[in-house]
């Protein structure tokens, strides 16, 4: 378990470094390569897990969100503390490490000492000393989410995250977004892996039958592992189903306990589930199936420094984008985890020395594009970011270029969770507008829509995110919208959520019986029309420069 003493020691460690001296970070706060790895170990099995990095290769920087809705039993429980919150529940201190890690404050100036995080060079590295510590007794998973975000992911229709996850030593994954190549692609990509792909709630729709493997069997230090893999459930409803309609994507929580109780028969000592269901269904599911010992959930990119319990089953969260690897050690008697311990470490990436092999990888998939990532697009005068649960700035430069390049009244913008951060004062590069747009189905629409329809789509989407039953919660985070204004009341049920519609322009609340030009990106409709998002934005900032987003004061959250 990563404590407050645990976290201030990695803080305050001495100047002796392993890697290099972390950026401008005063001496007092030097982070070194050693402290990062510093583990007392436990037990005969060491569990190595990340999630939703997001084709990311290269050190990065990611504000956490400041806004984590919880509802119904989920309210007020991790994940849904941020901030000041966030940091007491856990008994962290504010202003240093564990702050700019874990939460989104002082984000900007915190970001300038302690400098970028990630980079699947700087993971390879910690894998390693902790493989060469545990020689025979780790295993190393992902839970999904791995192939798209990035422009060399789309380039190569995935297959740079391929050759990087095989050579990182990746034992076993599952997926997401990895289905928005389409059917075709993706068991292309599979059959490159050195590794299982698993989606044990996938069905082959024709006979009904599983579409990939489900369970793999591992030895670690004398210990049977069966590890289970769980694809995102909604895959079709959050993405294009036309791109995978010969598969059926669920929960199905009746076969995950069949698919647990056949590995216990099979002599499963230990029961490890790779989920993309994100947390909430996690919680959900661990307190109904029973016999996991550890889901390793996704999809939800939460960072939680401590092991949640659900009754015998341990639940890790190891955040996004590469900025954390997770290690937990079990030890395991009599089929039963009978003691623990959990770091989840915070990858600094000036701190790790990066791996010559993987950095060397990074590079050959990187060189034939190097002059397009770097192109200078623009500037931002302020932070730019996307997550949480309604507008980041980020998405607001994405609203304001299709506002004004596409012509429309208002602008509609996913409510994805993937996307890296710039601070004050950086160019905004080619790279950094694909980080926030790379998918498959990019093109930038423009339409009509009466007043009743965006009310519509608004309480459709708020009902995704925020249903109190975590089983119906079926998208991401809440539709970005620019060129209006709204309020949203999270404890109302579905149809009486959103109100007081206005166009921000003018003022005026929305007709529901009026029309108004409407432009959005990431339409799961095939057949949609327009340039792709990337393109619009990039024509936007070519007319302005300089860009300069406050803080998102259109959304209003109201009620208890």
């Amino acid at each position: 378990m990563l404590t407050r003493r645990d976290f201030l020691q990695v803080a305050a460690a001495a100047a002796a470094m392993t890697g290099a001296p972390l950026g401008q970070a005063a001496a007092a706060q030097t982070i070194t390569q050693d402290s990062l790895l510093r583990f007392k170990p436990v037990g005969q099995v060491t569990l190595l897990a990340f999630t939703d990095i997001h084709a990311q290769l290269k050190p990065l920087y990611f504000r956490e969100p400041s806004v984590n809705l919880g509802v119904g039993a989920a309210k007020g429980l991790p994940p849904h503390l941020t901030g000041k919150d966030f940091l007491k529940r856990f008994g962290l201190k504010g202003g240093g490490a564990e702050a700019y890690a874990l939460t989104s404050e002082d984000f900007s100036q915190l970001g300038k000492t302690y400098g970028k995080v990630g980079g699947l060079d700087r993971m390879a590295t910690l894998v390693k000393a902790i493989r060469a510590e545990r020689p025979g007794k780790t295993l190393l998973i992902d839970s999904g989410d791995t192939w798209q975000g990035s422009y060399t992911a789309l380039k190569t229709g995935g297959e740079d995250m391929v050759d990087a996850m095989n050579l990182l030593g990746v034992e076993a994954m599952t997926a997401h977004w990895e289905f928005t190549y389409g059917e075709a692609r993706v068991k292309e990509l599979v059959e490159k892996l050195k590794f299982p792909f698993l989606c044990g709630n996938v069905k082959d729709n024709e006979w009904e039958e599983d579409a990939f493997a489900h369970t793999a069997a591992f030895e670690r230090g004398g210990v049977k592992i069966a590890v289970i893999g769980q694809a995102f459930p909604y895959t079709p409803v959050a993405n294009p189903r036309w791109m995978m309609p010969k598969w059926s994507f669920g929960i199905r929580e009746e076969d995950m306990q069949k698919r647990v109780n056949d590995a216990r028969a099979k002599g499963a000592d230990l029961v490890v589930v790779a989920s993309h269901n994100g947390f909430d269904v996690d919680r959900k599911m661990a307190s109904r199936v029973k016999g996991i010992d550890v889901m390793l959930t996704g999809h939800t990119h939460d960072a939680i420094p401590e092991l949640i319990r659900v009754g015998d089953t341990l639940l890790v969260a190891s955040g996004s984008h590469g900025k954390f690897l997770g290690r937990l050690d079990l030890e395991v008697k009599g089929k039963k985890v009978t003691a623990h311990s959990f770091r989840l470490i915070p990858v600094f990436s000036d701190a790790i020395r990066p791996d010559a092999e993987m950095a060397a990888l990074i590079e050959r998939i990187r060189a034939p594009h190097a002059a397009e990532l770097g192109r200078v697009v623009g500037r931002t005068k302020g932070l730019l970011y996307r997550r949480g649960n309604f507008n980041g700035t980020f998405d607001d430069l994405i609203c304001d270029a299709l506002l004004s390049e596409r012509d429309a009244q208002i602008a509609l913008s996913p409510g994805f969770r993937w996307g890296s951060s710039l601070l004050p004062g950086q160019d905004i590069t080619v790279e950094d507008v694909y980080n926030q747009t790379a998918i498959t189905y990019p093109n930038a629409y423009r339409s009509e829509m009466t007043g009743a329809m965006m009310k519509d789509i608004m309480e459709d989407v708020a009902d995704n995110l925020l249903h109190p039953d975590p089983y119906y919660q079926q998208g991401g985070d809440m539709v970005r919208v620019g060129g209006m204004s709204y309020a949203i009341d999270p404890a109302k049920p579905v149809g009486e959520r959103i109100s007081d519609m206005r166009l921000i322009k003018t003022g005026e609340k929305l007709d529901a019986a009026k029309s108004y030009v409407v432009s959005g990106w990431a339409s799961v409709n095939p057949d949609t029309q327009g340039p792709p998002v990337w393109d619009v934005v990039m024509g936007h900032l070519a007319k302005h420069g300089e860009v300069n987003l406050p803080e998102n004061r259109s959304v209003k959250v109201v009620g208890g």
